[in-house]
């Protein structure tokens, strides 16, 4: 059985459009009960603990799994009280899976925890998944070489495309897509909307919401052939 972090935005507000924001509910649920039902223990972590923020929007669109999760005892009982990633041992983890959220966009990247608890799980071959904006949290993050986390390999998130059709292009503080490329990320942009996510080696990221479940199944089979399969 591996063990797998969630990490989670605890940032609530949509830039200065009076919006709430937060974590996405897809993007957390149908990863969560996926990493359950194979066996694997997960804990919920976000980056200032306690209960993170959830963009209400997220609701409209839920999946059957996020009902599922809202019925479990466990699940609920964690979300409400997430560690912070300060406090976060990264040795006690065989991957980390960051759920996405416009939320994302503004404290993940740059977190002094999160990006060290990040370069150590690469540096030391674990498994690291991302979906639509959770990819932000890989930005800034160094290799033990000095190199970008996503610098010559290939990587998805929610693209530029997807940023304007959403309206929100000129809210956010900067275009994931833009900032993984100018990172020397090897960008893999589906159509908007569509499933899509790539696995490069032990990093899993993926396009949008509807790439939730692609994230999950890519980075059980990573985990497996590293050798955390339950």
């Amino acid at each position: 059985m591996s063990r797998i972090l969630i990490v989670l935005t605890s940032h609530a507000t949509l830039g200065d459009t009076g919006r709430a924001t937060g974590f996405y509910w897809e993007e957390l649920a149908i990863p969560y009960m996926m990493f359950g039902k194979a066996g694997h223990a997960v804990d919920l972590a976000s980056i200032a603990g306690g209960q993170p923020p959830a963009d209400p929007a997220s609701l409209e669109t839920s999946a059957p799994d996020v009902a599922a999760f809202m019925a479990d005892p466990v699940a609920v009982a964690a979300l409400s009280s997430t560690l912070a990633v300060a406090s976060v041992d990264p040795e006690a983890y065989d991957a980390v899976y960051l759920p996405g959220g416009h939320g994302t966009m503004w404290d993940l990247p740059g977190n002094e925890a999160l990006s060290r608890l990040l370069g150590r799980m690469c540096d030391s071959g674990r498994v690291i998944g991302a979906v639509c904006h959770g990819p932000a949290g890989l930005l800034g993050v160094l290799r033990a070489d000095g190199q970008p986390i996503v610098a010559g390999r290939r990587v998805s998130g929610f693209t530029d495309s997807e940023e304007t059709a959403a309206g929100l292009a000129k809210t956010v503080p900067f275009l994931l897509e833009t900032r993984m490329l100018a990172e020397g990320g090897l960008f893999k942009a589906g159509p908007d909307g569509a499933p899509q996510a790539v696995r490069d080696g032990t990093l899993v990221t993926g396009q949008n919401p509807a790439s939730s479940a692609l994230v999950a199944s890519l980075m059980l089979e990573a985990l497996a052939q590293v050798g955390g399969a339950a």
